[in-house]
């Protein structure tokens, strides 16, 4: 079980969450095991280690989760499917004919997992019909198993079923002349666009514009970096961060800017910052995704990094290891 943060270890951990499932455990305060099956589960930080995950405020759980100051999140191995099942009932004994080992807080670990995360609940947030709960990890494993994804025909399916919906809803523009409606640019562009519009009540609530928002995700995804690392890495936006924006974020306390060298690092009201948009981000995704299931969501987001893997220039890899490690003074 690890311990520290070894980002690299970490990301290798998270990345068994391809399109795949958890079950999420806790103790409630009378010490009853309690879990359940969830798909929204994200990273939120390589450093220091945070993850979200969200809860519908109508889940039998909600008081035993909201009450809890551990929670732990299993990303389930492909043989563990009956497991999933069997979480994702409500009422029913879960735990009956199970052996978990014990975690912080007394938090039930379920084994055979592919990766395991155990949580300290560092922030809830509101997210419509939803809480959000983002969770500081202070402990992990990683086994080298096959994480629980999609099988067979699922993503036929799912396909299927977009297809019939799009005829169904007469979306498609098919029509001679309306190739611009059925353009994959315009599409993305509209989608993200229009998601992205949910999260500007958050972004004015904390005075910042898109620019200082995708900054701030790159020095959460890893801390100092130099204003030209991050300006690389969001290029694809089309947003330029200068040096402007990096005294801005410094003059209010956001970010800690190096000097010599002028790396820029988080600062704890930076982070906090980052940590509330990064759950108003979620709560619009959910929002978004709410008429889909789960096939449908997972293979949107397997298509869209294909997308983005096919189209790639070559841009910096904002999670890649090694860049801007240099130790804060």
């Amino acid at each position: 079980m690890a311990t520290q943060a070894d980002s690299t270890a970490f990301r290798n951990a998270l990345g068994s969450f391809a399109t795949g499932v958890t079950i999420v455990t806790t103790r409630d305060a009378a010490g009853q095991d309690c879990g359940l099956t969830a798909n929204s589960f994200n990273s939120v930080s390589l450093d220091p280690p945070m993850v979200l995950w969200s809860l519908a405020r109508s889940s039998m759980s909600m008081d035993a989760f909201r009450g809890a100051d551990h929670f732990a999140v299993h990303i389930l191995a492909a043989d563990q499917e009956p497991l999933s099942n069997g979480f994702a009932k409500r009422g029913a004994d879960k735990f009956a004919g199970l052996a978990p080992e014990r975690g912080a807080g007394g938090v039930p670990l379920l084994t055979g997992c592919a990766a395991r995360f155990q949580c300290r609940t560092a922030y809830q947030y509101e997210g419509g019909d939803h809480i959000i709960f983002v969770g500081e990890v202070i402990a992990f494993d990683h086994d080298d198993r096959a994480p629980l994804l999609f099988h067979g025909g699922r993503y036929a399916l799912a396909a299927r079923k977009a297809a019939a919906l799009t005829a169904g809803n007469d979306i498609d523009g098919d029509a001679p002349g309306r190739f611009g409606e059925d353009f994959l640019g315009y599409l993305i562009g509209r989608a993200h666009f229009q998601l992205y519009g949910r999260m500007q009540a958050s972004l004015a609530q904390h005075r910042l514009d898109a620019t200082d928002h995708f900054a701030l995700s790159i020095l959460g995804i890893q801390d100092g970096r130099t204003a030209q690392e991050i300006a690389d890495m969001i290029g694809f936006t089309g947003a330029r961060l200068t040096d402007d924006h990096a005294h801005s974020l410094a003059e209010r306390g956001i970010v800690r800017r190096e000097t010599p060298g002028g790396r820029l690092w988080l600062t704890d009201a930076g982070r906090r910052t980052l940590i509330e948009l990064a759950a108003a981000a979620k709560a619009a995704e959910e929002d978004a995704l709410g008429a889909f299931d789960d096939n449908e969501t997972a293979l949107l987001k397997h298509l869209l990094k294909h997308v983005i893997h096919s189209t790639d220039p070559g841009l910096p890899d904002p999670w890649a290891s090694g860049a801007g490690e240099g130790e804060a003074e």
